[in-house]
């Protein structure tokens, strides 16, 4: 869905974002779901400390992650049908409406973006500093799975595409 300033935005570009977007989701929720089994793997069946600190951040990340590609999944649909409706009977709709909605899409993916280097660093620091301290091999664990972090970029790529494409629409 590459936009040149000379490329129309047209529907066609709307169906290729949200079926773009209900697809990504679904990379959300494999990740999730296989986070949580390793998860659970890692605190009730295996006997390393390093495994069991990872257990906790993969948890988490795996329940955030499948929470925010169900929600993506389950109004991706509908957000398709109404833009593109919108683009022929209701363009104001796309103005007023879709364009400060994805503003603040990828307002919040700065947010996360910054979230990520912390926890990224936080784990990376972890690690180092209990990298020779085997008694303390459950922080050594718990600080590594937060390199798991990153999966936001595909998604945020696509947005800046078809917000790009939405103000060349509404500047018409």
């Amino acid at each position: 869905m590459q936009l040149k300033n000379k490329t129309m935005f047209t529907k066609a570009d709307i169906e290729k974002y949200f079926n773009a977007e209900k697809a990504g989701s679904w990379m959300f929720i494999s990740i999730g779901i296989a986070a949580v089994i390793a998860a659970v793997i890692f605190f009730l069946f295996i006997k390393s400390n390093v495994l069991k600190g990872a257990a906790i951040p993969f948890l988490l990340i795996g329940l955030i992650m499948g929470i925010i590609g169900f929600t993506v999944y389950l109004r991706s649909d509908a957000d398709r049908l109404r833009n593109v409706y919108a683009y022929d009977m209701n363009p104001s709709h796309l103005k007023d409406r879709e364009m400060p909605r994805m503003e603040k899409v990828m307002k919040s993916f700065i947010v996360l973006r910054w979230i990520e280097i912390v926890l990224f660093l936080t784990g990376a620091a972890l690690y180092i500093y209990f990298i020779r301290d085997v008694r303390h091999d459950f922080w050594r664990g718990f600080g590594v799975a937060f390199f798991a972090l990153a999966a936001d970029y595909f998604a945020e790529k696509r947005g800046h595409i078809y917000l790009n494409g939405l103000k060349s629409f509404v500047s018409k």
